[in-house]
């Protein structure tokens, strides 16, 4: 084998370069959303150990809606570049590109083993600057065909050196081709089809068997006129080893999908579901369309589903034309095409006067190449960019129009969005996708009756069950989400919610293990009040995946509904120890433990929030948490800080300045509290007990009667039934010696709220002051003050504080923070609806 110079490597890297450097801009588009974005594999929290029992996206291939696409390896590249630079798509382009100069440079050695070195050194510069190298190199989940082509590659070097100088077996370069073949098939499942080629490649050229010859062998040894050749033999020990290293791959990869094969729908490949001869015709068809675009790659597309390629039905189609004479060219050159043009190439070359014109030929093909190789990769660079490519190729591809859809519904452009899922329609009238897609943009358009239209005619287009035949079998997973959002549209009408709950249950009916519809009917029974029922549904979908951090979270939902807290931690604790990150579960358990009253459980319930604020650092209710624990614990400085910083990053947070006055008047800082109570009732006016204690303090520490009076008043005019705010007015009146409207007062407060003692016991002191001024015969009438001694000896009654309670309301206990992530793979961020009473304390009466 041709040694492979540092030149020749140095150039194919730059062309690489050149090529392929614009796709460090491009982002994650189509299947990098799901194998990127959404998989939590590549997250460190993830145990390796998941990289090896889940499929490339993530879903455990256990579980039926698994793709059953099984390569770890790459997956484990994916981890490592997030490792590095999380999410940046720089990062992974990159490795991409890095990659498929190795692979090049691997494919120079191979082009060495058949070819001289300068037509070698063409057909590897072809390679590399190929256009329909494009999707392998600058789509990141093409990383799979690119390790999968490194180690295959590698695999056949090292088997092209099993045969010793000497004609016998040399085992090292079998073993290291049957541990590359294993690592290839990890990478993608393709790489396994180079054994093909090393079996080939030890017949017809280490051993130099021609099909003549082998015939004439076989039929030797069958007459018994001779036996079989020793290189024969030795030919046939090296296959038996291949053929049982690849067999035992097959049952491997077998036992890993657990003898299940992925789902897939009509529309994904219609050709497969086909009936003889349309499945053998147009499968065959195929062939002829990829090779031209192999030889003319001027209307390259992203995806090739559904009716991009009509199928061929009868034997009359002219298409069949093409096959056939595809398959007579094949026959004839037995080869790669690209070698085949390198090798035409060199013929030419070598004839004088053709070969200035080849080499001309030679610079204008591959100048051409890397330029729309150049072009091309500016579609990947958006969904947007590369799906609408796509459709100037081909508009016949409904799934196509449905990803220019999405890609505009993630700009929140509906309407635009709304053109596309429509066209979908019309281009596949059965795409039960694009009607589901055209009901969610309706609803969220606010358009529930279009919304509620089409997802009935995608409900429609079901197909219908048949006695004795497995429902789950001829239905995608996906497509039994119409009745979840045909269920979640209506149950916003409280008087739909039976028929809401029946949908849930119709599909689960359909798919017993449908995970989904158990915990939407759960969160729909808890809105019907009917928790008990809701916590069979969760314990049901628990049954169907244990591990999924955020049933165990929605299942302590439900025992909060059912009075039954220490359930509820012991739950949120399971979901935080699958999921040490679980946003929710964090700030809910740490409320729970908080909500107790037990000082056993602060430190941890502090640690939660403080673990809570750093996932999410501008949600000012974690820091209103800290501030509310810190006073429960009398560490008064820290809770100021936590305030501060809740009303810092959510300016009229109405709980957090309350509480925050509070504090400062339990520390007697009370001309501290004014200022903050001002702000409270800018933000919230009608805040009653922001008044009552502004009231307080302007009577108790200011001396401000009158303006007291005000807050009093304004209360009572939003509110006459208030006692709290009625009975201060009344000590008010008292306190500008006004007795006779003070007596008037509580006696009308007394009417309000007989059952309670204080007031009756003001009213007493009131009515004694006034007995007491008569017997001295003065007036009863208000003055302008009484004697210091009289102030200092009397007995008054004083402002009554009410107590106040405040805390965080579980979050999700609200039906939108219940929901589970659902969709495609890309699936919407948790939502949470967090809402706050203030602060319980008990206030001495002053």
């Amino acid at each position: 084998m041709a040694v492979v110079s540092w030149k020749e490597i140095c150039l194919l890297t730059g062309l690489v370069v050149g090529c392929y450097w614009n796709s460090l801009f491009c982002g994650f588009v189509f299947d990098d959303v799901s194998a990127i974005l959404d998989n939590k594999d590549l997250r460190p929290t993830t145990p390796l150990q998941n990289l090896f029992l889940n499929d490339f996206w993530g879903t455990p291939m256990s579980e039926e809606r698994s793709h059953k696409s099984y390569r770890p390896l790459t997956v484990l590249t994916f981890r490592l570049n997030y490792l590095f630079s999380e999410l940046s798509s720089s990062s992974y382009h990159l490795l991409n590109v890095v990659l498929h100069a190795v692979v090049c440079v691997l494919f120079l050695h191979f082009c060495r083993l058949l070819l001289d070195r300068r037509t070698s050194l063409i057909a590897a510069l072809l390679f590399a600057v190929h256009p329909i190298h494009t999707e392998a190199v600058t789509g990141v989940v093409g990383r799979a065909e690119l390790l999968s082509s490194i180690f295959l590659l590698a695999a056949f070097l090292a088997y092209t050196k099993s045969k010793g100088t000497d004609h016998s077996i040399v085992w090292t370069p079998i073993i290291s081709t049957v541990f590359l073949v294993a690592v290839a098939t990890l990478c993608k499942e393709q790489g396994i089809t180079v054994i093909g080629i090393c079996c080939i490649y030890e017949v017809f050229v280490a051993q130099g068997f021609t099909l003549p010859m082998l015939t004439y062998t076989l039929l030797q040894v069958l007459r018994g006129k001779d036996g079989f050749p020793y290189a024969v033999l030795q030919t046939l020990l090296k296959l038996i080893v291949l053929i049982i290293s690849t067999l035992l791959l097959v049952i491997v990869r077998v036992q890993v999908i657990q003898s299940q094969l992925p789902v897939f729908t009509r529309f994904d490949n219609p050709a497969a579901i086909s009936s003889t001869p349309t499945r053998q015709l147009t499968f065959n068809y195929l062939l002829p369309v990829n090779a031209w675009l192999l030889l003319n790659p001027s209307e390259l597309c992203c995806d090739w589903t559904m009716g991009t390629i009509p199928l061929v039905e009868t034997l009359l189609d002219p298409r069949n034309l093409a096959t056939v004479v595809f398959y007579g060219m094949l026959i004839q050159i037995f080869s790669l095409f690209l070698l085949s043009f390198s090798h035409g190439f060199k013929l030419l070359s070598q004839r004088g006067g053709l070969k200035k014109m080849s080499w001309l030929l030679m610079g204008f093909l591959l100048t051409t190449h890397a330029v729309k190789t150049f072009n091309r990769n500016w579609d990947w660079e958006s969904e947007y960019t590369l799906f609408t490519s796509a459709l100037k190729v081909n508009r016949n591809n409904a799934k196509l129009w449905n990803n220019v859809g999405h890609a505009l519904e993630n700009q929140n452009s509906y309407e635009r969005a709304l053109r596309y899922f429509l066209q979908a329609t019309r281009v596949q009238s059965d795409d039960i996708g694009a009607h589901m897609n055209v009901g969610r943009t309706y609803k969220n358009l606010n358009r529930s009756r279009e919304a509620e239209e089409a997802y009935i005619i995608a409900k429609s287009l079901m197909p219908q069950i048949i006695p004795g035949k497995k429902y789950a079998t001829r239905v995608a997973p996906n497509h039994l989400n119409v009745y979840i959002n045909l269920a979640n549209l209506i149950r916003a009408n409280d008087s739909r919610l039976e028929e809401a709950d029946q949908l849930y249950r119709q599909a689960i009916s359909m798919r017993p293990d449908f995970k989904q519809a158990y915990i939407s009917r759960g969160e729909l029974l808890l809105k019907m009040n009917k928790p008990s029922e809701a916590k069979d549904a969760y314990l049901r979908a628990l049954e169907l995946d244990h591990t999924n951090a955020d049933l165990w979270y929605n299942l302590a939902i439900v025992n909060i509904e059912m009075k039954d807290p220490s359930e509820a931690l012991r739950n949120f604790n399971r979901a935080l120890d699958l999921n040490p990150q679980h946003k929710l579960a964090l700030f809910n358990s740490a409320l729970l433990m908080q909500e107790s009253g037990e000082a056993k459980f602060r430190p941890e319930a502090n640690r939660r929030f403080l673990t809570y604020v750093k996932e999410e650092p501008d949600d000012a209710n974690g820091y209103f948490n800290l501030g509310m624990l810190a006073m429960d614990a009398n560490e008064n400085e820290e809770a100021e800080r936590w305030m501060r910083e809740a009303i810092r990053l959510q300016p009229g947070f109405r709980s957090a300045l309350f509480n925050l006055a509070l504090l400062f008047s339990q520390s007697r800082r009370e001309l501290d509290a004014l200022p903050v109570l001002e702000e409270l009732l800018r933000y919230h006016p009608e805040h009653v007990k922001g008044l009552i204690l502004k009231g307080d303090i302007l009577m108790n520490h200011r001396k401000d009667t009158r303006g007291a009076k005000a807050c009093f008043e304004r209360i009572l005019n939003m509110d006459p039934s208030n006692v709290q705010a009625k009975h201060n007015l009344c000590v008010v009146y008292f306190e500008e010696r006004e007795l006779q409207r003070a007596e008037h007062c509580l006696v009308e407060t007394l009417a309000m709220a007989p059952q309670e003692e204080y007031i009756r016991r003001h009213l007493a002191i009131v009515r004694n002051k006034m007995a007491a001024i008569s017997a001295a015969g003065q007036p009863i009438a208000p003055t302008e003050g009484g004697s210091a001694s009289d102030k200092q000896q009397e007995q008054q009654p004083q402002v009554k504080q009410e107590e106040e309670e405040g805390q965080g309301v579980a979050s999700g206990a609200g039906e939108g923070a219940r929901k589970e992530n659902n969709l495609r793979k890309s699936s919407p961020k948790e939502s949470t609806n967090m809402a706050h009473m203030d602060h319980k304390t008990t206030m001495l009466l002053f």
